[in-house]
């Protein structure tokens, strides 16, 4: 925050995911609201469009960096939270080394937010948490967050007159915390991809959530009485002159224009029954289950249905629609079982779906007594016991010959 800010209110969004393609509005918005908004994020800025895989995260950095107080971390593009500048931005009261118990970040921020001092705090779900690719958090861990908070208010509560939390948990986990946590005066929810938005009231807390992928905004404000909330989407400025951006974003809107021209490029004609409909998810992972599993000549194929995102698709398939629907890089492996799931495959894909969400697999009952099954890196590595070889084919390579059944033109 500059020292010239009047504060009288905060404004979050969430899981914007790299949703940059309209960014005339949303940036925009985000910049004019800064003169007397505190600017905050729940969570997974980066990946979910082509605009990270072809960026590699710079363009959410640079927005981060150029519009936002506060941020907290999210599952998705964890690692760019430890990169120094946004990691002097990130607050999160519950990621701690494993090791030592150390915060991985700054637990707390307080600042003056109408007149008062206000601590502004995050968690990430241990749900979340869980399904950051282990990877990317070695040595780490996440502590129970109403523990964390809990401890944190006991150390801070004589410095501030509110609390607020952004948190990286999903909405209905968030409640939870407003009850187990009532000197909690605003959640604002993360993660948690639903229309479910708020404003909720658990006791004196205020819950709300943004639209998520850039399409809208909560704001809380204080009033006299209590913190009062509300939920709006940003304005579409299509046709009219876009909100100014500030210098040093000009040249994300020109990055993002260049970008835009590599995802127009086409991949081949969709196949019907894909053709100018909105994508149906579980069809497709269906569909490129069953054919990985005739094609390759596997045994299994286990996939979750989240490794992808819907589109609307038109007559032929873009660079943009194929990184839209699969944007995680994801690789097709060989994963091994775990001994104690071999014969119980009702219990192994229990464990998967509590981890990963919604699974689909090829046959449908997974035969006992299996080994190995293909599946992506993510799932092998997080979720299983470990890849055992490459495919040697990508996710997206196989959904591109799916959707277009491997023609070019």
């Amino acid at each position: 925050m500059t020292a010239s800010r009047s504060v009288r209110q905060i404004l979050a969004t969430t899981d914007v995911h790299s949703a940059l393609g309209a960014c005339s509005s949303f940036l925009g918005h985000l910049h004019a609201a800064r003169s007397d908004s505190l600017l905050v994020d729940c969570g997974d800025y980066f990946e979910g469009t082509g605009y990270y895989r072809l960026g590699k995260g710079a363009l959410e950095r640079d927005v981060l960096l150029g519009l936002y107080d506060v941020i907290v971390p999210g599952n998705h593009g964890w690692a760019h939270y430890f990169e120094p500048a946004l990691h002097q931005r990130t607050v999160c009261a519950n990621a701690v080394d494993g090791s030592t118990g150390t915060p991985l970040f700054r637990r707390l921020r307080i600042v003056e937010v109408a007149g008062r001092p206000t601590a502004v705090t995050g968690v990430i779900g241990l749900q979340a948490f869980g399904s950051i690719p282990v990877a990317q958090r070695p040595g780490q861990r996440a502590v129970d967050p109403v523990k964390a908070l809990r401890e944190l208010m006991l150390a801070h509560h004589h410095e501030v007159d509110s609390w607020v939390l952004l948190s990286h948990s999903g909405f209905e986990e968030d409640l939870g915390l407003a009850e187990a946590c009532p000197f909690l005066d605003v959640i604002f929810a993360g993660h948690c991809h639903s229309d479910h938005t708020g404003p909720a009231r658990i006791g004196s807390t205020l819950v709300l959530k943004g639209r998520e992928l850039g399409v809208g905004y909560a704001v809380a404000t204080y009033t006299p009485e209590h913190w009062v909330g509300r939920t709006a989407l940003f304005s579409d400025t299509s046709g009219t002159t876009p909100y100014a951006l500030p210098p040093e974003l000009v040249s994300v809107r020109d990055r993002i224009a260049a970008f835009d021209a590599q995802l127009a490029e086409p991949l081949g004609r969709i196949a019907e029954p894909y053709r100018n409909e909105q994508l149906d998810r579980r069809a497709l992972v269906q569909d490129l289950a069953d054919r990985l599993r005739s094609g390759l000549g596997r045994d299994a194929v286990v996939l979750n249905e989240t490794a992808l995102r819907g589109t609307v698709l038109g007559e032929v398939l873009t660079n943009g629609d194929l990184l839209t629907i699969e944007p995680f890089a994801n690789s097709l492996v060989e994963a091994s079982i775990a001994p104690t799931h071999r014969h119980d495959t009702e219990a192994l894909l229990a464990h998967l779906t509590e981890r990963v969400g919604p699974l689909v697999t090829s046959p449908d009952p997974v035969p006992a007594g299996l080994t190995n099954v293909l599946t992506t890196d993510y799932l092998a590595d997080s979720c299983l016991g470990g890849r055992t070889r490459n495919a040697g084919l990508s996710l997206g390579a196989a959904i591109r010959s799916t959707l277009t059944n491997g023609n070019d033109q």
